[in-house]
């Protein structure tokens, strides 16, 4: 009689080290531009602190009450929230796969983005020419960084706009610019609500001091 000896099977449990750390695709970018748009808040926070105790230092030069326009600031205003508007059509048909809308809808978007800056330069253009210049008061030198960081932003985000409309028109609604739609999307209505933020503490309550 032949006896066959087996060993027996193990019963512990085997791990996977890639299942255990798996990720939805794009997840880690998508937080790390979250912790980048907090960054932001913490600048434009500080930003918006100096504002308020500068704000009223004028050194005996002009006030809001002479330099602010707000007719021309309400219509700067509305261009941002049209592009924001706009941003958000272009998403809807992003999410529609359609190619040509997503593009013309972000055409449409960088259109008022540019009259936004172009409003804003030219406000700053007509207050340097009245000597409202960033050294002349710690009232001008706070509302010149607060609204020029502002401006700053918009710029890199219509460079972004148009680089990522060049990656869509070669590569399509692939995932990957997708997500970068995503991202700028955030980006863009975040500085929409800063941009609300300024005209309401900058302007308005400039001009009722």
């Amino acid at each position: 009689m032949t006896v066959i000896a087996t060993q027996p099977q193990s019963t512990e449990p085997v791990f996977h080290l890639e299942d255990e750390h798996a990720h939805a695709d794009g997840a880690s970018t998508m937080l790390g531009f979250w912790i980048y748009l907090m960054s932001d808040c913490l600048i434009f926070a500080i930003l918006f602190a100096t504002f308020g105790v500068l704000g009223g230092n004028y050194a005996a030069g002009p006030a809001p009450k002479d330099l602010f326009d707000l007719d021309l600031v309400a219509i700067n205003t509305a261009m941002l929230l049209f592009s924001s508007i706009t941003y958000g059509f272009a998403m809807l048909a992003m999410e529609k796969g359609k190619v040509g809308s997503t593009q013309i809808w972000l055409a449409v978007t960088g259109v008022f983005g540019l009259c936004f800056l172009g409003i804003e330069l030219f406000e700053f253009a007509h207050m340097i020419g009245e000597g409202a210049t960033p050294q002349r008061s710690a009232f001008l030198s706070s509302f010149f960084t607060l609204v020029g960081t502002h401006g700053l932003h918009v710029t890199f985000g219509l460079v972004w706009l148009v680089t990522l409309m060049a990656q869509v028109a070669v590569h399509g609604l692939i995932p990957a610019n997708r997500r970068r739609l995503m991202c700028l999307s955030m980006f863009w209505h975040f500085l929409d609500v800063v941009w609300i933020g300024v005209f309401t503490f900058v302007y308005l309550m400039g001009m009722l001091r």
